[in-house]
């Protein structure tokens, strides 16, 4: 079963929606305004993207979307924190989302897309699945991932073993490649 949306605050609605459509290439599909819970008068917009770019539907069954929460509520105020693992005092690669890439064009083509927005991009090559993350602008990790092939029964298996001893056998090191921006070049 797919999840419906993910659901993440922000401080910037500008910057997080050009860079969730632009970079990320996903759709606005959907924004609800509202009044916050509370006696305090707040509001908030909760605003949805469909993760399958221009065109999906998201909630129609054909994918998730994630959702970010613009709020105005005198009880929250307005310097909440936004990136989830600074929050939970974490190093920037712990929490994060992860969106399907299901060929390695795919993969590939998001890469791109993300280099000539001006980002670093990290490639990492798993074993079982080669994924590429950059920040967003609230300083959130996400990933898109291209799994390489169907897990084994044996694999299954080891990894169910694995679970919870309390220090297994390390997989052993991923390959990993930082690809530089690509330039824009203009005609001035």
């Amino acid at each position: 079963m797919g999840f419906h949306h993910v659901a993440l605050a922000t401080r910037d609605t500008a910057a997080t929606h050009e860079f969730y459509t632009n970079v990320m290439g996903f759709s606005l599909v959907k924004v609800v305004a509202s009044p916050t819970p509370g006696e305090h008068g707040g509001w908030s917009k909760h605003f949805f993207y469909s993760t399958n770019g221009a065109g999906g539907q998201g909630a129609s069954g054909d994918g998730g979307m994630i959702a970010f929460w613009e709020i105005h509520d005198t009880e929250i105020g307005d310097d909440f924190p936004v990136d989830i693992n600074t929050t939970a005092g974490l190093p920037w690669w712990v929490n994060h989302i992860a969106f399907d890439a299901p060929t390695i064009d795919d993969l590939h083509r998001h890469r791109d897309r993300w280099r000539t927005h001006g980002h670093h991009v990290l490639e990492v090559n798993h074993e079982f699945c080669i994924s590429i993350y950059i920040r967003d602008p609230s300083g959130n990790m996400v990933e898109f991932c291209h799994t390489t092939r169907p897990f084994t029964d044996d694999e299954i298996a080891h990894s169910n073993a694995m679970l919870l001893q309390g220090k297994p056998e390390f997989n052993g090191h991923a390959n990993a490649t930082v690809h530089q921006p690509i330039p824009l070049h203009t005609n001035a």
